[in-house]
């Protein structure tokens, strides 16, 4: 693997690390991998585990997650099934899936942070804190920007996909680092977000990822609102500040040139079993 570029932990430690590139599977690979994870997840700023709204950033997340949570159960929906069953892999604060049983599925929920599982069981979902605690199958198999934090990562796709029932649909989020977005900020685009990712995708990775795992993308589609959470982010990573008129102004011309490229800030894969 042949150096990408160079970055830091922005968002806790400003420890450097670097992003090597993958050429098999046209990704990047977050260097090294610390012994403890732990401890860069340990802040309160970290706001998908706290539900906080302190900051101005904060608060616009959570507009942004509530309009997203409808968009994610539609999209859920168009592969329902009788039986409605649904596992969230890292589920945070549960919204999702205080969202998807509203409208009829039968939940399950994995988070192994103990501060968000708390927040989520304040609203009535409790949920699993591993994986090695699941033992059904499901018709549906979700993790919303949670495939880049998982270690051991053919390992953990082998596990969740032995947890999907054979016609079984798998969705997953993940950023997508050959985005105008993430081209244009380098080294401090904030969903590089290391360590805490560990790797960093683009639509080829995944589609060769899962076809190891006999998975196929059926589907693509945007996260169009990513690109100016995470620019608005890059902003203060790059200048200690909210340049909100330039995170607006790139988060929307990434969005445009996408509309061309495909290349969105995130992208939401939907994947089926390959029939032999």
């Amino acid at each position: 693997m042949s150096l990408y570029l160079k970055t830091k932990d922005y968002f806790n430690t400003q420890q450097e690390f670097d992003l090597l590139y993958n050429k098999e599977y046209d990704m990047l690979s977050t260097h090294p991998i610390p012994d403890n994870l732990d401890i860069y997840y340990n802040s309160e700023e970290y706001v998908s585990h706290s539900d906080q709204k302190k900051t101005i950033i904060d608060k616009i997340y959570q507009i942004v997650k509530r309009y997203s949570l409808n968009k994610k159960v539609d999209l859920l929906n168009i592969y329902k099934k009788e039986s409605n069953k649904l596992l969230d892999i890292g589920a945070g604060t549960g919204d999702f899936l205080l969202s998807a049983q509203s409208k009829g599925w039968e939940i399950t929920g994995i988070e192994p942070n103990d501060l968000a599982r708390k927040n989520a069981a304040l609203k009535g979902i409790n949920l699993q804190s591993d994986i090695s605690k699941i033992d059904n199958t499901y018709d549906a198999i979700t993790l919303w920007h949670v495939l880049e934090h998982l270690p051991n990562l053919h390992q953990q796709i082998k596990k969740i996909i032995s947890l999907l029932d054979n016609n079984g649909t798998l969705i997953i989020a993940v950023p997508n680092y050959k985005s105008y977005d993430a081209k244009k900020y380098g080294p401090y685009w904030a969903a590089y977000d290391v360590p805490r990712h560990l790797h960093h995708f683009s639509k080829t990775s995944i589609s060769k990822i899962f076809e190891k795992h006999n998975m196929s993308v059926i589907d693509i589609k945007p996260m169009i609102f990513d690109s100016f959470y995470v620019s608005l982010l890059s902003e203060k990573y790059k200048h200690n500040s909210s340049k909100y008129f330039n995170a607006f102004i790139t988060g929307f011309t990434s969005n445009i040139k996408a509309k061309h490229s495909g290349e969105y800030s995130s992208l939401i894969y939907v994947l089926k079993r390959i029939k032999n």
